[in-house]
């Protein structure tokens, strides 16, 4: 990957991770206007999946070619935030619930239930659907960590094994999971797809613009609505609830190829561009350096310090206030999870290492005849 697309695709990840912020604090009690771009939600977590499966791909091919060194890399990364943002997401809940409590449309029960399905992240099995507390964007995780999964079994197990358990994997995960998996996919095809890297420039400049015009117009017209509306006519009322985040599949699968084709574009397109990307590379760089965090834990942060300030959601004052303190509240807690999670993979990866060298070792030999 070329450092000018490596930094596209952190631009990407950050603007996605500050969209999701958007759509979750335009809330009546916050602020009454409506916000730019705060539709955009859902759809960023789509390109959140076209993202990792091409980033995935890519390290696997590079740099985490072994299952400790892959395991280890992708547990860090997820649990290095997740884990304490289970607890956190409680904590904060607990407090702002007191001062706040119309603020606070989430449930706030079943603690064993939703601490233990978060933790495991099986908060979206099958037609089970858990809301870890008021952390609602906490489900992408519950599914992007099992495509983790899938794919280090398809990838490191020998011969069609992998297929057999990732198949089987699928079996216990449910439908809801399932859908979403192609768009995640896609983004491993684009990877691997080396004859998209050789574009003409000319193509590559029309399907960028192409793209990003496709998906304005996707959110003016709203396709995602009119599709799930249409989805609903054939499976029923009853059903279409029960798919819950993956209610919007068929449109989701149509802006993950529009997303497959910026970024197919952008890989050729970017070399143009690399001037200019690499003079804002440390800047990105910092901040796609939050991004996790960012993303799992601002609705709580928002939440939190909406309750403590309590303003006028007439103007945006009140949301300002809330977003500086969500913000800095991110930086803090970054600090001490995703950007410390280098040590938990060194660990892991050294257990990992361990553990196969253990069970190769107490292997029996093969026989012969």
């Amino acid at each position: 990957m070329n450092k000018a697309f490596s930094i596209y695709l952190d631009i990407v990840r950050f603007t996605a991770a500050c969209l999701v912020y958007l759509w979750h604090s335009n809330q009546q009690l916050l602020v009454t206007d409506i916000l730019p771009f705060s539709s955009y939600g859902h759809s960023s977590v789509i390109v959140f999946f076209v993202l990792s499966g091409f980033v995935i791909a890519y390290v696997t091919d590079t740099k985490e070619n072994n299952f400790p060194s892959y395991a280890a890399s992708r547990i860090s990364r997820i649990y290095s935030v997740a884990l304490p943002t289970v607890f956190l997401t409680l904590a904060l809940d607990a407090v702002g619930r007191q001062l706040y409590p119309e603020l606070y449309d989430y449930p706030f029960d079943q603690f064993l239930v939703r601490i233990a399905s978060s933790l495991l992240l099986l908060n979206e099995v099958w037609f089970v659907s858990i809301t870890s507390f008021s952390n609602v964007p906490y489900w992408s995780i519950c599914y992007e960590m099992w495509y983790y999964v899938a794919f280090g079994l398809v990838v490191f197990c020998p011969g069609r094994l992998g297929i057999v358990l990732a198949a089987g994997l699928g079996l216990v995960l449910g439908p809801k999971v399932l859908l979403l998996a192609p768009i995640w996919f896609a983004g491993v095809v684009l990877y691997r797809w080396k004859a998209l890297a050789r574009l003409p420039e000319s193509v590559a400049w029309i399907l960028a613009v192409g793209s990003v015009v496709g998906i304005f117009a996707y959110h003016q017209v709203g396709v995602a609505n009119v599709v799930a509306e249409q989805v609903k006519g054939v499976i029923g009322p009853r059903w279409h609830v029960e798919l819950t985040f993956s209610k919007y599949f068929l449109s989701d699968y149509l802006l993950g190829l529009l997303v497959f084709l910026n970024f197919a574009a952008m890989r050729v397109v970017c070399k143009r561009l690399s001037p200019a990307l690499l003079a804002i590379e440390r800047p990105v760089r910092i901040l796609a350096g939050y991004t996790l965090t960012l993303y799992l834990l601002h609705q709580p942060f928002i939440l939190f310090w909406a309750s403590v300030l309590r303003g006028d959601p007439s103007g945006h004052g009140y949301w300002w206030a809330t977003t500086a303190l969500a913000t800095l509240s991110v930086v803090v807690v970054g600090q001490l999870t995703e950007h410390r999670r280098g040590a938990l993979r060194r660990w892991l990866e050294a257990w990992f290492s361990q553990a196969a060298l253990i069970w190769s070792t107490r292997r029996p030999a093969p026989t012969g005849r």
